[in-house]
C-alpha cells in the first residue's frame, strides 16, 4: 500500500542507575498488566522542561524522575499513585495522568502533590493515561483502566480552562497517548485495542466524526498496541508502538516515513520530541529502564 519507510536504530542515551531500581518488589499493577512479572521499573511519558531536563514516570513505583542533560537522575517525589502520562502547563505546573488518582499537578519548586479532576458525573475515572495542553489552557486526557476490545469503555476528555469538564469520545477500547495536530482542531489518540491511531475532529462543544487516521498490525501481550503519540510542526504522527519494539513516524497524510527500532528491548511505552532539536526523538524502553535517542535525517 505504501512505500518502505527508511529504517533506523536508536541509540541509548541515558539508563535508570541500578540503585535506583525496585526489583523484587510485590506491585499490583504488574500483577493488573504484566501477569506478575518481576520488574525494576516500567518508564513511561518522557517530556522536557524549560531548563532542558526530561522528566519521566515510573508508573508501577509511583515514581517521577527529572534527568539533566548530563544524564544525572534525580527522584523528584515517590507517592501511592500510577503516574502515566506527563505535561507541564505553561505556568511551570507539571501535571499528571495517574491511573489511580485521576489528573494530578504537582509544583515543582514546592515538590507538592495535589488533585485536579478524579470523577466524571459522580464516579471515578477508569484509570487515566496520557494528556495534552491546548494553547489556550485545555487539557485533553485519556481514560483507559482496563478497556479493550472486551469491554470498549475508554473515553476521551475535555477539562476546559474555565474549569468545565467534558466526555468527548466515549466507546474506545483502550485509549492511551494524545496529541494535538498543529491547528488543534483535530486530537489524535492512540487506541491500544485497536492497535490504530483515532482522529477526532473538534467542534464547539464536543467531537465530530471519529475515525480511524492510521492502522497499525503487530505487537502481543497486554501493553501492547500505540502508547506514547507526538505531532511535530509539520503535523507528522510519531507513535511509540509497544510490543513492536519501534517508534513509527507517520506523515500527515498518515504515510509512514521512518521506522526507528529499539537497540534495547520491545516495551517502547512514550517519546518526546526535542524541541532544541525537533528531529531527535527521546524514547522510553520499559523493559530494560533506558531512554533511547534516535535523530532523524533531513528531507
Amino acid at each position: 500500500m505504501y512505500s518502505t519507510p527508511l529504517s533506523l536504530t536508536t541509540d541509548t542515551h541515558f539508563e535508570l542507575p541500578s540503585f535506583l531500581h525496585e526489583a523484587g518488589v510485590e506491585n499490583p499493577w504488574s500483577h493488573a498488566n504484566l501477569g506478575g512479572r518481576d520488574i525494576h521499573s516500567f518508564l513511561n511519558a518522557p517530556v522536557f522542561d524549560a531548563s532542558g531536563n526530561l522528566w519521566l514516570v515510573d508508573t508501577p513505583f509511583g515514581r517521577i524522575f527529572r534527568v539533566t542533560p548530563t544524564g544525572e537522575w534525580d527522584l523528584i517525589t515517590k507517592y501511592d499513585g500510577w503516574p502515566s502520562g506527563l505535561k507541564f502547563h505553561a505556568d511551570g505546573r507539571l501535571f499528571i495522568a495517574d491511573q489511580r488518582h485521576g489528573i494530578l499537578q504537582f509544583d515543582v519548586s514546592l515538590r507538592k502533590l495535589s488533585p485536579v479532576v478524579t470523577h466524571y458525573v459522580g464516579q471515578r475515572f477508569l484509570g487515566v493515561s496520557d494528556l495534552v495542553f491546548a494553547t489556550n489552557g485545555d487539557l485533553l486526557f485519556s481514560d483507559a483502566g482496563q478497556s479493550g476490545l472486551q469491554a470498549a469503555d475508554g473515553a476521551l476528555y475535555r477539562l476546559k480552562a474555565n474549569g468545565e469538564l467534558q466526555k468527548l469520545v466515549g466507546g474506545i477500547p483502550g485509549p492511551t497517548g494524545v496529541a494535538l495536530s498543529v491547528n488543534e482542531e483535530t486530537v489524535l489518540i492512540g487506541v491500544a485495542g485497536d492497535n490504530a491511531i483515532w482522529r477526532a475532529p473538534l467542534v464547539e462543544g464536543g467531537a465530530s466524526r471519529v475515525g480511524r487516521a492510521i492502522q497499525l498490525s503487530g505487537g502481543f501481550g497486554a501493553m501492547a498496541g500505540p502508547g506514547g503519540i507526538a505531532t511535530d510542526s509539520d503535523d507528522n504522527v510519531f507513535v511509540a508502538h509497544n510490543g513492536m519494539g519501534c517508534v513509527w513516524m507517520f506523515d500527515k497524510r498518515g504515510e509512514p516515513k521512518y521506522r526507528v527500532d529499539s537497540s534495547r528491548g520491545d516495551w517502547i511505552s512514550g517519546l518526546t520530541l526535542d524541541p532544541s532539536d525537533p528531529r531527535t526523538i527521546l524514547i522510553t524502553e520499559a523493559q530494560t529502564g533506558v531512554l533511547l535517542e534516535a535523530s532523524l535525517p533531513m528531507y
